[in-house]
C-alpha cells in the first residue's frame, strides 16, 4: 500500500507539473501580448550580535546572546506589472517585529538607488516573531529596556539584510508567473488563551472549527522562461515561542527552522549533486585516518574565508522560501497545553495560573522537555504543508498590482459603532497588569495573573513615580486598569507608538493586510471579512467570494496586540497589551475599511501624519564587547578542548561530537554572510564543508570561560541520520581587534579529526 500511495503522489505531482508547464507557456504569451507580471525574490544573511545583546520578545533581563543556532534572513519578493509599472516589494524578516525606525532608514536607502521605485506606500517589512534574535532595533522606549537602549549593532544587520535582499530580488526581476494555493496545518497552534475567546458572541464562534486559524495560504513563484521555480512565500499563525525564554542561542524558531528545511528540501529535489566519502572504506581505516588527522591550532585568515566556506553561497540565485506571520496574537507552538511545573496538572483556566503564581504555568511544546525538538516539529509541520501546497499548486493569480497605505494617530481615533448610534474613542497607549503576567510561552513577574484589573499600593506608587495616568487615560482604557501610562510617558523620548500605519496589497484577487501588531484569531477574522465585504460592495464585480484576503502581522512597526472587545473585558495579556483602549480593533477594521473603498473604487487616499525618527535621541547604555586576547602562550583558534572521542573509537549517526576553542566575541564581526562554524568531510586530500551554523544540526556558543575569564568557542554537532560515512572535524572563524580603533584580525581553527560510521 505504501508503494502503490507513492506512485499516486508522483503521478499527482507530475500531473501538477503539466498543468504548471501549460500555464506557464500561456504566461509567456502573456507576457508577449504585454501581459502578466515580473517577479523577482532576494535573501540575505541579517544574524546580529551573538553575544552579550539581549534578545527581543520575552523581556527577560537574563535571556542574552551567547551563540547561534541557525542564522537570520531577510527574504523579500517583488511583483510589478512591468518595468516602470505598479509593484510592491514583500519582505519577510527572521526577527521579533518590524520596526518603524528600520523602516525608516531602509526606505532613505532605497530613494538613494531607485527614486521613488520602493515607498512607504509599496514596500512592507513583516517580522515572523521569533524570540530568539537580538533586540535593540526598535525606537520606543518600552521595547529596549531589556537590550539596555538602542544596540547599533543589531539596526544596522537588519537594515542591511533588507536593503540587500530588495537590491537582489529587483535585480532578479524577470517575467514569471504566480500561483496560490491553501490548506490547513495540523496541531500546529493551540489557543493559549481559550477563556477570552470564549467570551466572543456563541454565534459567531459556531461559524468556526476551531479556536485558532489552521488555513496556510501559500505564494508560488516560477519564472516563466525556464518553467523553474524560484521562490515560495507562506502565511500561517503561530508564536515564534518553541524556544523557550532560557534560549541563549540566536534561532529563527519554527518559522525560521521551516524555512530552512524548505529550501534545502528544494534545493536537494532540484540537484543531482550529492556529498561523499570513500564508501569502500572499512570503519578502522576510517578510525585510523581520522587519527592521523590533527588540530591546527589557530591560524590568521582572510575576511571573507569564512564565506568560502559557508555551504549555501548566496550568489542571488538561490531559490527562496519564506513563512510569514499572521493573526498570531493567542496562538501558540506548545501545543501540548499549559501545565504546574510543581504539580504537573493543567494550569488555572481563567488565569494561567498555579495557585495564584504565575511563574509556575508554563506550556509544552510537542517535544517537550527538549525546546530544540519542539522547534523543529512546529517547523516541519509548517514545511510539509507547504511543499505539499507547493507541488499542488495550478491556481494562478492575474489581474491588477495596486496598493494603499496611510498613517494614523491611533491615540485618538473617533470610531463610529455598527449600530451607528454611538461614537467612541481611541485611548492614548498604555499596558495593563495582566501584560506585566506574560503568557504560557513566557510567564512574566511575580505576582501577576493574566485577567488582573487590580493593582497593588505598591505597583500603584512605582507606577505614579514614572507617569501618573490622568482621569481621561484611566476613563479611556477601562475595564483595563493603567499598569504602565505608556501613551503619555516622552522622557527621556516616547515610550510607545502614537503613529502607526497601515497597508493593503493586492496581488489580482490577493489582498495582503499589513498590521502593525498581533491580531488575536477572532480579531484577524473580524479584519479579514470587513474589508472582503468592503471590497465586494464597492467594486464592479473586480472582488468576489473567490478573493483572499491575507493578515500580515508585526508589520511595518510594532504596536504590541489586538483583541476584541469582547475579549479586552477579561483583560488576560494580550487584552492587557492592546495599547489603544477596548476599541482598538474597531478602529483598525473602520480605517481598512476606508482603505478598501479606495482600492474598490480606484480612488487616492491621504498620507496622514508622518511618524518621527527618533535615532537621534536613543539610549545606548550597551557596554563594548570584551574577549580581545587570547591566553598567554596560546593563539585565537587554539583548541581549549579537543574532540573527546567515544570507548568505540567513532561516533554514531544521533551523536553529538563537540569542540571547545580559544576565541574573541563575535561581535567583533557578525560575519554576515558567511559562519562562525563549519563541520568539514575529507574527501580525498581535500577537506569540503557539508554543514555551517545555518544548519539546524549545528550549534555555536560562545561564552567567557569562568576559570580564566577568556572567550571561548564551542561548537556542536548533532550528526544526522543522513550524514555519509567517513572522517570530519570540525572548523571555527573568528574576528578579533587589538584595539578599539584596529583593523579586524581574522582567524580559524580546526579540531582533530573523527570517524562516523
Amino acid at each position: 500500500m505504501k508503494t502503490r500511495g507513492k506512485i499516486q503522489e508522483q503521478h499527482s505531482s507530475l500531473f501538477s507539473s503539466l498543468i504548471i508547464m501549460i500555464i506557464v507557456g500561456i504566461g509567456v504569451i502573456r507576457r508577449c501580448n504585454g501581459e502578466g507580471y515580473l517577479i523577482g525574490v532576494g535573501s540575505y544573511d541579517m544574524t546580529g550580535p551573538a553575544a552579550g545583546v539581549n534578545m527581543m520578545g520575552y523581556a527577560n533581563m537574563d535571556q542574552s546572546t551567547a551563540g547561534v543556532h541557525f542564522r537570520l534572513r531577510a527574504r523579500t519578493f517583488i511583483v510589478a506589472e512591468s518595468s516602470q509599472g505598479p509593484r510592491f516589494a514583500f519582505v519577510n524578516l527572521d526577527a521579533g517585529m518590524a520596526s518603524q525606525l528600520v523602516n525608516i532608514k531602509v526606505l532613505d536607502k532605497l530613494k538613494s538607488r531607485f527614486g521613488d521605485l520602493y515607498t512607504e506606500e509599496n514596500v512592507a517589512i513583516s517580522g515572523i516573531h521569533t524570540h530568539a534574535g537580538p533586540g535593540g532595533y526598535l525606537q520606543y522606549l518600552v521595547y529596549s529596556i531589556t537590550s539596555l537602549g538602542f544596540v547599533q549593532q543589531s539596526f544596522d544587520a537588519i537594515v542591511n539584510a533588507i536593503e540587500q535582499s530588495i537590491v537582489q530580488a529587483h535585480h532578479n526581476l524577470k517575467p514569471g508567473s504566480v500561483f496560490i494555493n491553501e490548506g490547513d496545518v495540523v496541531n500546529a497552534g493551540i489557543n493559549r488563551s481559550p477563556s477570552a475567546y470564549l467570551l466572543n458572541p456563541a454565534e459567531e464562534r459556531a461559524r468556526y472549527p476551531s479556536n485558532v486559524d489552521t488555513l496556510m495560504t501559500l505564494l508560488k513563484f516560477v519564472d516563466d522562461a525556464s518553467g523553474k521555480s524560484v521562490g515560495a512565500f507562506s502565511w500561517f499563525a503561530t508564536h515564534g515561542t518553541s524556544m523557550s525564554k532560557n534560549n541563549l542561542l540566536i534561532s529563527g524558531d519554527n518559522k525560521g527552522a521551516a524555512a530552512r528545511f524548505f529550501e534545502d528540501w528544494f534545493s536537494s529535489s532540484s540537484s543531482s549533486s550529492t556529498t561523499s566519502a570513500d564508501s569502500s572504506a572499512s570503519l578502522l581505516s576510517l578510525i585510523k585516518k581520522a587519527q592521523s588527522m590533527k588540530a591546527t591550532g589557530g591560524k590568521l585568515c582572510g575576511k571573507t574565508s569564512s564565506r568560502e566556506s559557508k555551504v549555501r553561497k548566496n550568489n542571488g540565485s538561490l531559490f527562496v522560501g519564506a513563512f510569514c506571520q499572521s493573526n498570531v496574537g493567542d496562538v501558540t507552538p506548545n501545543v501540548l497545553g499549559a501545565f504546574c511545573t510543581d504539580s504537573g496538572i493543567p494550569c488555572d483556566f481563567n488565569h494561567s495560573s498555579c495557585h495564584g503564581n504565575d511563574l509556575l504555568c508554563l506550556g509544552r511544546g510537542p517535544g517537550y522537555p527538549d525546546e530544540i525538538l519542539s522547534t523543529k516539529i512546529i517547523g516541519e509541520r509548517q514545511f510539509q504543508k507547504a511543499a505539499h501546497l507547493f507541488t499542488t499548486a495550478t491556481q494562478q493569480l492575474t489581474g491588477t498590482i495596486d496598493y494603499r497605505h496611510v498613517y494614523l494617530n491611533f491615540t485618538d481615533i473617533e470610531v463610529e459603532l455598527l449600530d451607528g448610534n454611538k461614537k467612541v474613542k481611541t485611548c492614548p497607549a498604555a499596558l495593563g497588569p495582566g501584560f506585566a503576567a506574560g503568557t504560557t510561552d513566557g510567564p512574566g513577574a511575580f505576582g501577576f495573573q493574566q485577567g488582573d484589573t487590580k493593582i497593588n499600593k505598591l505597583w500603584r506608587k512605582l507606577r505614579d513615580a514614572l507617569k501618573k495616568p490622568t482621569p481621561y487615560q484611566v476613563d479611556c482604557q477601562k475595564p483595563k486598569t493603567v499598569l504602565l501610562d505608556t501613551g503619555e510617558m516622552f522622557v527621556p523620548y516616547a515610550w510607545a507608538p502614537a503613529i502607526l500605519p497601515i497597508q493593503m496589497l493586492r496581488l489580482g484577487k490577493l489582498i495582503i493586510l499589513s498590521v502593525p501588531g498581533e491580531f488575536t484569531t477572532m480579531a484577524g477574522r473580524r479584519l479579514r471579512e470587513a474589508v472582503k465585504e468592503t471590497l465586494i460592495s464597492n467594486s464592479n464585480g473586480e472582488f468576489d467570494d473567490e478573493t483572499r484576503i491575507v493578515i500580515a502581522g508585526l508589520t511595518n512597526t510594532y504596536s504590541q496586540y489586538i483583541a476584541t472587545f469582547e475579549e479586552y473585558a477579561q483583560q488576560r495579556y494580550e487584552a492587557a497589551s492592546t495599547l489603544y483602549g477596548p476599541h482598538t480593533l474597531s478602529a483598525y477594521i473602520q480605517e481598512f475599511e476606508k482603505l478598501a473603498k479606495a482600492m474598490a473604487k480606484g480612488e487616492k487616499i491621504t498620507k496622514g501624519p508622518s511618524p518621527p525618527d527618533l535615532s537621534s535621541v536613543q539610549l545606548r547604555l550597551l557596554l563594548e564587547p570584551t574577549g580581545d586576547l587570547p591566553p598567554p602562550h596560546t593563539n585565537f583558534g587554539d583548541m581549549k578542548q579537543d574532540i573527546i572521542l567515544p570507548k568505540s573509537g567513532s561516533f554514531k549517526k544521533g551523536d553529538r561530537p563537540i569542540a571547545t576553542f580559544w576565541s574573541a566575541n563575535p561581535r567583533y564581526d557578525l560575519l554576515t554572510e558567511g559562519t562562525f562554524a563549519v563541520v568539514e568531510l575529507l574527501q580525498g586530500k581535500h577537506w569540503v564543508p557539508v554543514y555551517d551554523d545555518d544548519d539546524f544540526c549545528l550549534f555555536f556558543k560562545w561564552k567567557v570561560d569562568n576559570s580564566t575569564l577568556y572567550g571561548t568557542a564551542t561548537i556542536e554537532w548533532e550528526i544526522p541520520r543522513d550524514a555519509v560515512s567517513g572522517v570530519y572535524r570540525l572548523r571555527h572563524f573568528g574576528s578579533s581587534k587589538k584595539t578599539k580603533d584596529s583593523p579586524n584580525i581574522y582567524f580559524t581553527g580546526a579540531s582533530s579529526g573523527f570517524a562516523v560510521s
